[in-house]
This record gives C-alpha cells, structure tokens and sequence, in this order.
C-alpha cells in the first residue's frame, strides 16, 4: 500500500487530493497546524480515514518529525498562505510560508529519504504581468503580488533540488480551480454565495472590485488528478493545468445571478476597495503538455462549475434556514 503526506490537507485542494488517494488504496497523512479553531470541515466525511499529523511549514523540526511519522512515498505540499488579497497585507509571512516552507519540505525530504516523490502547488499567478499568451511550462514568470512573488521562489526551489539532488520534484502550475469547498473569500465563491444570499432573501448587494479581469476557471476535483499523474510519471516534469478558455469576472456574476433568476446589475456595486493595488489581467494557460504527455483532461465545463457552486450555496443557507427556524420553535 502506497503512502502519502499532503499538507494543506483541510483546504479545496487537500480535501479533494485525499479522496482520490483513498479511492486508489492509498494510507493518506494529513499536516495540520495547531489552530485556535477547527477547521476540519472539508474534510469531516473522510476524517476517520485519514491520520493528522502536527506540523508547519514555518517549522522545520516539525516536518522532519512528521516524514519520520508517516514514511510517505508520496509529499503533496497544497499548503501556503493563499489568499492573493491578503498576501499584500502580510508579505512577510506570506514568504515564510509559500515560499520557505518549500524549502523546508524539500530539506527535509532531502534529510529523511531523497527518493520521496514531491509535489509543489505552483500558481498561475506566478506569470502576471503575462509575456505571452496563453501562458505555458515556458512562458516567463512576472509576479504582480508577494503570493505571486513567493510562489515562483518555492517552484524555483522545487527544481533546483530535483536538478541539485536527482530527486522526483514536480510542480503543477495549476490556473485557478474553484468547487463549492471554495473559501469565501475567493471571487468565485464570494459570487455564488452572494447569488444564493440574494436569491433567499439573506442579502441585497454584492460589492466586487475589477469586473474585467479574466481567468481560466476549472474544477478542483478536476486538478487533483493533475497532481496524482504528474507524480505517477516515470520523469519528474513541470506542467501547466488549466482548461485554455477565459472568462470575465462578469462573466462568472452573470451565469450565476441568472442560474438563479437574477438580474446582477440589479444588486453588483463596484468596490475601489476590492482593485488590487496591481492587477492581473488576463490568465489562460495552455494545458497541451499536461494532456499529451499525462492524459489528463478537464470534464466540468465552466457553466456546470458554476451552477455546482451556487447549488451548494443554496443548499448550505436553506439548511441553515431549517435549523434556526429550528430552534426558534
């Protein structure tokens, strides 16, 4: 039985990624940080078939520790400040957890056993400011943000240790990749929970800031399936996950207001305190290698993601409706 470590294992990705190892016969680790509060909610439906392991990225000796623990043949880091908003705020930390944690992982995988496969969650926001489009495992890096800047150091450092050590290090420059496990405080999630509140009553307005941005949109269970070939692969590569189409910010508003028989002009305000001090315009990655080489391939097309979305939403606030109303007898 094949054993695997993912950090970040409590967020989208992680949730996701554990699923899908468990499905193939895997012994899944998780590395969670000692929080103030719980935030196993992703994960409640698999918790007792996962084993939690303590450790941080910022922690060094806690890594090691945790390798000893779980001897995977298999490191998934999803783990990172990720949030690109908040990044500008906390650039320091930022850079000691999406980038020096990788570092640190990557020692301590060089320390324990060199011949554990890595995996390094890279962004499609390490290309920016973009100097081609679309963008591919080719395309020159320019970050508009320290989560930008910090990830091109950890996907950086992920070669330099497979090129230095000989070790299987990959990274997938993955494109943003929502689901209803989405945090609020993405623009995908932030609209569809929006869409819902309006809908149920809940809410009248949803503030954005810069509607023209456009992104390349797939589903995270989708991805996670990118991550697990890449590391089944005989050589260690890099590869671009995305679907190759974009879409605007409007856009997403749209097809979700109207799955819900809205009119969004009727309730989106522009926000100035939404615009990122340096703005993103258009990220679309070409996914050619990954499915040639992989054969891997998207199959939730951007409209079903959305309507996926804004059902859960839905779902989410009308149960919690029930409870109150509940409650209140």
């Amino acid at each position: 039985m094949k054993k695997a470590l993912i950090t970040g294992i409590t967020g989208q990705d992680g949730s996701y990624l554990a699923e899908l190892l468990l499905e193939k016969g895997y012994q899944v680790f998780g590395l969670v940080r000692r929080s103030s509060t719980v935030t196993f909610e992703r994960i409640q439906h698999i918790q007792d078939r996962v084993e939690m392991l303590s450790g941080d990225l910022t922690d060094q000796n806690s890594l090691l520790y945790a390798l000893q623990q779980a001897e995977p043949d298999e490191v998934y880091n999803l783990a990172a400040q990720s949030f690109v908003q908040t990044s500008w705020t906390q650039p320091v930390l930022t850079g000691d957890v999406t980038a020096l944690g990788v570092t640190r992982m990557l020692e301590a995988i060089r320390v324990y056993n060199p011949k554990t496969r890595f995996y390094q969650a890279s962004s499609s926001e390490m290309f920016g400011k973009v100097q081609a489009v679309p963008q591919r495992e080719d395309t020159p890096f320019y970050p508009r943000s320290p989560y930008g800047v910090a990830k091109v150091y950890g996907h950086w450092a992920t070669i330099n240790y497979r090129e230095s050590y000989g070790m299987f290090a990959v990274s997938g420059i993955l494109f943003n990749h929502e689901s209803p496990r989405r945090g609020l405080e993405f623009v995908t999630r932030k609209v569809t929970d929006a869409a819902a509140r309006i809908k149920t009553g809940l809410a009248t307005e949803l503030r954005l800031g810069n509607l023209d941005a456009q992104r390349d949109w797939g589903f995270a269970g989708d991805y996670v399936r990118a991550m697990w070939l890449m590391m089944q692969a005989d050589e260690p590569q890099d590869y671009v996950v995305a679907t190759g189409e974009t879409h605007s910010v409007r856009e997403l508003v749209e097809a979700a207001f109207t799955y819900v028989g809205l009119d969004w002009k009727d309730h989106v305000v522009q926000d100035a305190r939404f615009m990122r001090p340096a703005e993103v315009d258009l990220l679309v990655g070409d996914p050619t290698r990954a499915r040639d080489e992989l054969g891997w391939k998207d199959e939730v097309p951007f409209g079903r993601l959305v309507e996926m979305m804004v059902d859960a939403d839905l779902e989410r606030l009308r149960g919690a409706a029930a409870v109150r109303a509940l409650a209140e007898r």
